[in-house]
């Protein structure tokens, strides 16, 4: 029954969301364009953030409102031709791999994985590896030892480094040298290889091109970004359903251990009350980044590269380059949660008058907000609304008075609209809360 239900929501969600984002063609260089000015964005705070960019070691960012460019930036000799590697952005790539694989028949996650890769891929005993299935794959509780002696490193796949720790599923640690074994999986699962199996299910219906090399995913900076428009509409490209199972990608992008509710299926989850990281087995208080809508999901990679999806603000960006400076990581939620910061800035407060003139001599602030929005107007009747993205009303109020503060502490993160009604003019105002 809960399967049943999940699969009506997701099909009435999917009619809607498609209705409301454009994708480009699936061959060719076409993909439309909104002007940051258009969407009331500030350009001083935009040329800050590329700035920032610029000076991390960026190659490009990529900004999608509504599955248009808003922005495509590239750095220094890097274009919209040049390759360069997800890192392990492409984890999230290869969850989706598994979820086209299951719906077609081919595996089950709850399989061992023994049963694809024969025994004795790792260096556990029989019935310790048997017991390690595609979902302890898939969501970084295998229990095999994420920090293997030397010479084998983290990302190692032989045999003789995948040990064991713990027993499966009783512990979450960051592996890539465990999580490379499902492209394995798929190969054999599917009877082909791992490239040709991602082209005939992705490159054929999305447009995602690219190639695996030593377990490493390699394209254009544009994949990325068809990439995060295909998981922007859960799966489906336009109406295409390409993740062909609404349950798999459901649980995808949710919490999918008890160890760490900021990790999916290879996707990390923003929001969430705490977060491990790859490397450490200490549990953190707080959201993995801040100063990012809360229903955000992310594929994060080795040096910042960086798939964010917010589905509150039908948005995607793209950033890839070099290590952008500090502790080399494999992922980067500190260097991410900066990027939100500039964000969040070009996401400024636009006077837009549609029935007026000029623009309202008031003052809307802070921006972003959290728990109050203060707002400073020059007189004192008017009228206030606040809807959501969606238009769906939130908050409505007559004022007496120039000075007032709106409580909003229990509003989800994501943009808004403050409408400010004074006579018969009308001025909107897109705010943000984190």
């Amino acid at each position: 029954m809960r399967y049943l239900t999940i699969l009506f929501f997701w099909l009435v969600f999917f009619h809607a969301k498609s209705q409301t984002l454009y994708f480009p063609p699936v061959t060719g260089t076409a993909w439309d364009t909104i002007s940051p000015a258009s969407l009331g964005w500030c350009q001083p705070e935009m040329d800050s953030l590329l700035s920032y960019l610029e000076s991390r070691n960026s190659k490009a960012f990529i900004l999608l409102k509504d599955g248009k460019i808003v922005i495509e930036h590239y750095f220094g000799t890097f274009t919209t031709d040049s390759l360069w590697y997800w890192a392990s952005a492409g984890k999230s790539l290869t969850a989706s791999l598994i979820g086209i694989a299951e719906a077609e028949g081919l595996l089950n996650i709850q399989d061992p994985v023994s049963q694809y890769l024969g025994n004795g891929w790792t260096s556990e005993t029989t019935i310790q590896e048997d017991s390690i299935t595609i979902r302890h794959l898939l969501t970084m509780t295998s229990g095999m030892d994420d920090s293997p002696p030397l010479p084998c490193t983290n990302e190692d796949t032989a045999a003789s480094c995948l040990l064991y720790h713990s027993p499966a599923g009783t512990r979450w640690a960051y592996h890539s040298g465990a999580y490379r074994k499902l492209l394995d999986v798929v190969a054999s699962a599917s009877g082909t290889d791992i490239n040709t199996f991602t082209s005939t299910r992705l490159a054929n219906s999305t447009g995602i091109a690219g190639f695996w090399y030593d377990g490493v995913f390699y394209s254009k900076a544009r994949m990325l970004a068809r990439f995060g428009l295909l998981a922007l509409n859960r799966g489906i490209w336009d109406t295409t359903p390409v993740i062909n199972d609404s349950v798999y990608f459901h649980d995808m992008v949710n919490t999918s251990q008890p160890y760490n509710s900021s990790y999916g299926y290879l996707w990390w989850l923003n929001g969430k009350s705490s977060y491990m990281v790859p490397g450490l087995q200490i549990v953190f208080n707080g959201s993995l980044i801040p100063n990012a809508p809360a229903d955000m999901v992310a594929a994060m990679g080795k040096n910042g590269q960086l798939i964010d999806v917010v589905p509150s603000m039908n948005l995607v960006f793209v950033r890839i380059g070099d290590n952008p400076g500090g502790a080399l990581n494999l992922v980067s939620p500190a260097f991410n949660d900066t990027i939100w910061q500039l964000l969040n800035n070009v996401f400024c407060t636009s006077g837009i008058a549609p029935e007026s003139t000029g623009y309202l001599q008031g003052h809307i602030y802070p921006n972003p907000f959290r728990e109050t929005i203060h707002v400073d107007m020059p007189l004192k009747n008017f009228n206030v609304v606040l809807t959501d993205f969606t238009g769906r009303l939130v908050y409505k109020e007559n004022f007496h008075q120039k000075n007032i503060y709106i409580d909003t502490g229990n509003l989800a993160s994501g943009m808004y609209f403050l409408h400010v009604f004074v006579g018969s003019h009308k001025y909107t105002f897109k705010l943000i809360r984190r």
